[in-house]
């Protein structure tokens, strides 16, 4: 099932304003109940956690940012 273009935008804004800041937020946790490791397993940790949160949502963002290819030509 493919998904329209302007449901992939509102898809892809939910996304970023609800879903990023709680997987932040999320992440943050980790890392606090971790106790605070090392600096460096710290940034290591954050790196790859921004990493892999957009993985799964790839084939929402891709394209989002064109012009909608379902309008006709003005």
């Amino acid at each position: 099932m493919s998904l329209s273009y302007k449901a992939r935008r509102r898809l892809a804004l939910v996304i970023l304003l609800v879903g990023l800041p709680v997987y932040i937020i999320a992440s943050v946790s980790v890392i606090t109940w971790l106790e605070r490791p090392s600096i460096w397993v710290e940034l290591t940790v954050y790196v790859v956690l921004g990493v892999f949160w957009a993985l799964p949502f790839k084939f929402i963002f891709k394209g989002v940012g064109q012009a909608d290819p379902d309008q006709p030509d003005s």
